[in-house]
């Protein structure tokens, strides 16, 4: 049941937007884009917007000085100790320069199809409780012009719920707040969130600046805990899908048209996210791969290499591989094994052998556009600079990285 606030929009705002899944459900040019799947036959070929609208401080430490918040854990704690007026001037620079539409021409000039957009609860502020929490505010006409932006390149968009409603988990500024214990698994917070998705589906659908949104991840990255997290796939998850659908339908938005609604896949490690689910029609799957933090793999590049060749993320479809890089474990990355400076034919053979393995799913979005850590194994702009990453992405299957494994 769509909630009085919705309800009250559907009735405002006309001119629907349509969802979907390129070369599966509708082409990117039906809304005035350009058709950049056509040369990856529909594969998701993408780029994620790291701190953009979520602050990760390690990913930019200078742009975290730059903002006034160089000596707080996240957002929550800068603004609490900035104050609201001072951290909303400062956070709108960072919005306003981060990742410009220059850079969103550059990521479609690379080859690359899609942006996945992580962000956080707070950028629509009702769902915001002032007594409790604080957060940057004026976001949201930055996400709207961001969207826009990307729409106009052709790119499609996956907008990501990274930061939820009390932090899915604990001591991670990529919830918005750096705190000890989790609050997200329980009726209160699952019910914010849905608020959430029902105002995020509304706009995808009304606005045109979101016209090339067709995918919606309804919680990033939950605890790798089945037991714990059991209240989510059994009530936030199947919720989710319900208010969605119901927005959707009072919208008499066509079927085909529909948001595609990610959950992680069951390989992450809270559960099987379909165990609940009635019904799973535009239902997606988000897969995290980092081979830096799986203690099975033996360290070393010809490990690395077969692991990728040889790696199988599933059956469920579709899925796309959301989160990868090119780093090692943190003990060993500046060695002189990993120094990406000496080791770039090797870094160039393990990115293509990972991307061959995820478009064996339905592709993947490298972590991340770009970055401050002067290591290209963190940023797709870098490692294209670097001669890592080809502008030619269908030449990865010409490099013979996996032939014999």
């Amino acid at each position: 049941m769509a909630t009085p606030l919705v309800l009250f929009a559907l009735g405002v705002f006309s001119n629907l937007a349509a969802a979907w899944l390129p070369e599966i459900d509708r082409e990117i040019t039906s809304l005035g884009g350009t058709n950049l799947f056509t040369k990856s036959n529909g594969t998701i070929r993408g780029v994620d917007m790291g701190a953009q609208f979520v602050f990760e401080p390690w990913i930019a430490e200078t742009a975290w000085d730059d903002i006034g918040c160089g000596t707080q854990y996240c957002e929550t704690n800068c603004v609490r100790e900035m104050g609201q007026d001072a951290a909303n001037a400062a956070f709108a620079i960072h919005w306003d320069s981060w990742i410009t539409r220059e850079d969103i021409r550059e990521i479609a000039s690379y080859g690359l199809n899609t942006i996945r957009v992580p962000i956080g609860f707070w950028m629509l502020e009702d769902i915001v409780d002032p007594s409790t929490e604080a957060f940057p505010q004026g976001g949201f006409p930055y996400l709207e012009r961001f969207c826009g932006w990307a729409s106009d390149a052709g790119l499609y968009i996956i907008l990501d719920l990274h930061g939820a409603t009390g932090a899915q988990v604990t001591e991670n500024p990529d919830t918005g707040r750096y705190v000890p214990k989790v609050e997200f698994y329980n009726e209160y917070q699952y019910e914010r969130a849905l608020l959430f998705l029902e105002q995020l589906v509304l706009e995808v659908h009304v606005n045109h600046n979101f016209r090339n949104v067709g995918m919606l991840e309804i919680v990033n990255e939950p605890l790798q805990d089945p037991d714990e997290v059991a209240s989510m796939r059994e009530t936030y998850y199947p919720r989710a899908f319900e208010r969605i659908r119901a927005v959707e339908m009072a919208l008499q938005v066509r079927r085909e048209d529909y948001v595609h609604i990610q959950m992680m896949n069951e390989l992450w490690g809270a559960g099987n996210p379909k165990e609940n689910l009635t019904d799973l029609y535009y239902a997606a799957y988000d897969d995290h791969r980092y081979l830096k933090y799986d203690a099975s793999i033996p360290v070393s590049k010809d490990s690395y290499l077969n692991a990728s060749c040889t790696d199988d993320r599933g059956d469920d479809s579709p899925t796309i591989v959301g989160e990868w890089s090119l780093s090692p474990p943190d003990d060993v990355q500046w060695d002189s094994d990993w120094d990406p400076d000496t080791n770039v034919a090797f870094y160039r053979k393990w990115f293509a052998a990972q991307v061959m393995a995820y478009e064996k799913q339905h592709g993947w979005i490298f972590w991340t556009w770009k970055a401050q850590l002067d290591d290209y194994r963190w940023s797709y702009k870098d490692a294209v600079a670097a001669g890592v990453i080809p502008l030619d992405l269908d030449s990865v299957y010409d490099t013979g990285v996996c032939d014999g494994i």
